[in-house]
């Protein structure tokens, strides 16, 4: 039996746009999104790929048919407002039951379909059945890495003009060999994703450069040729700069965000060195495998 815990529009949000060479939601077992709605609510507007939980004549949830639960990654539940795992409501009642199949935790919504679809209302839909065809052709937004404020994205997600105006993003650091065809201010360092190429010495500008135009409905893109190395190097380095925080919790927090963020061997060094220019003095151990 899974245990339950909640997740927050943002993580949400994180999970439907992982992906490798194409969307992660194109994995049978990856994610299982289920409205615990009533079938009105749902009709009405659903977040993307979610099916309606059905139940029987007594009210009580059923598992969905023809799913593997046990085989899933994420299964997220989520209702229209529900808060927290103490109480009821129809997130908690349904979770329960699921929990019952889960081997991992089964995750609830906190603040629901209401909370969710106020932050992304493009992810909201009217769409049933989704074909496989349909899951195929699915095009990832950037990650979020601050709420609202930051986010880590590919080349094809910094040339998006939707993907621009749906998250607010005024600006962009550009972190790869490519040119970018948004008219937003832009900093760009063309450097190859190569363990010789010196990105330290860009830190201290990407850092200012996002301070200066991160603000309220004023996103910032930090964007590279795949959105897993050169993005998120620099990312981290800001984290640090920003937070005050070490190269372990930076990581921490942008692998949380992009589970498959992938720094060189070149810049994780570089990555060190920075860390030791912020806190004055290295405080993590980069030798650990997971670097």
């Amino acid at each position: 039996m899974g245990e339950l815990v909640l997740c927050t529009s943002t993580e949400l949000y994180n999970i439907l746009n992982q992906s490798t060479k194409f969307s992660r939601l194109a994995e049978p077992n990856y994610l299982c999104l289920l409205d615990a709605r009533s079938k009105r609510e749902y009709n009405e507007g659903h977040i993307i790929t979610a099916r309606r939980v059905k139940q029987d004549e007594d009210n009580n949830f059923l598992l969905p048919e023809s799913i593997e639960l046990a085989c899933m990654k994420y299964c997220v539940v989520y209702d229209s407002r529900t808060n927290s795992l103490d109480g009821d409501g129809p997130a908690l009642e349904c979770a329960k039951v699921i929990s019952q199949v889960c081997h991992n935790p089964v995750i609830v919504l906190k603040g629901g379909y209401e909370e969710f679809s106020g932050y992304y209302h493009f992810f909201r839909s009217q769409k049933v059945f989704w074909m496989p065809q349909e899951i195929d052709d699915f095009l990832p937004y950037p990650i979020e890495i601050i709420p609202g404020l930051l986010y880590m994205g590919d080349h094809r997600q910094a040339n998006d003009h939707h993907i621009q105006k749906d998250l607010k993003i005024k600006s962009e650091v550009n972190v790869s060999l490519e040119p970018t065809q948004l008219s937003v201010p832009i900093v760009h360092t063309a450097l190859p994703d190569s363990q010789d190429s010196d990105l330290l010495q860009f830190f201290p500008a990407a850092c200012q450069f996002i301070d200066s135009n991160m603000a309220p409905n004023c996103a910032v893109l930090v964007s590279s040729t795949l959105g897993m190395s050169r993005s998120s190097t620099v990312v981290i380095a800001y984290l640090m700069h920003a937070r005050k925080s070490t190269l372990q919790e930076a990581w921490n927090h942008v692998h949380k965000c992009k589970n498959n963020m992938r720094p060189n061997r070149g810049f994780v060094q570089q990555l060190s060195e920075w860390e030791k220019t912020i806190l004055g003095q290295q405080f993590t151990d980069i030798g650990d495998p997971k670097f």
